[in-house]
């Protein structure tokens, strides 16, 4: 007997959607292999390093350990959903401006977590930065240079250096 197919409608990146998963396919095979959104890389493929995370909700979370059926009715966002045409994120302009990019292959699962924490906290402490990005590994170690763009993100005007930012 062959699995069938469910049928999902979601919002994906400020847009309805509707495709079919298997039963078993995890959000990750998903988005990348159905839906075209290739910065949902698999690293790990058991929740530890973050490469995979997406917005659900308004929340980051592994698309890896995410079965695809879950998205069902929610909103996802992905990397390719920051962007506005040829204008980047303020969160891709900084991390490229403060060298939070390396070898880039974690960057996507960063740039979602970093999105989630500041559009629930607009304002955070590099404390709170580093904790909301615990999740990801980074292999090339940039890790000072990645919570120095999301601080820039979240506190861009000028000013005396607050000791819980760096």
């Amino acid at each position: 007997m062959t699995a069938k197919r469910i049928n999902l409608s979601f919002t994906l990146n400020g847009r309805p959607k509707s495709a079919e998963a298997w039963p078993t396919q995890t959000a990750l095979s998903f988005l990348r292999e159905v839906m075209g959104m290739r910065s949902v890389k698999e690293g790990c493929g058991i929740g530890e390093c973050g490469t995979c995370s997406i917005i659900l909700d308004g929340r980051a979370v592994n698309a890896c350990l995410l079965p695809a059926a879950k998205l069902d009715g929610r909103v996802v966002e992905t990397t390719e959903g920051l962007a506005n045409s040829d204008i980047l994120h303020p969160l891709q302009e900084s991390f490229i401006k403060h060298g939070a990019i390396q070898c880039g292959f974690c960057t996507p699962g960063l740039l979602m977590s970093a999105k989630a924490l500041l559009d629930e906290n607009p304002r955070p402490t590099a404390e709170e930065i580093r904790r909301a990005l615990a999740g990801n590994l980074c292999r090339c170690g940039g890790y000072q240079q990645i919570v120095e763009a999301v601080l820039a993100v979240a506190r861009p005007e000028s000013g005396p250096s607050d000791e819980k930012r760096a």
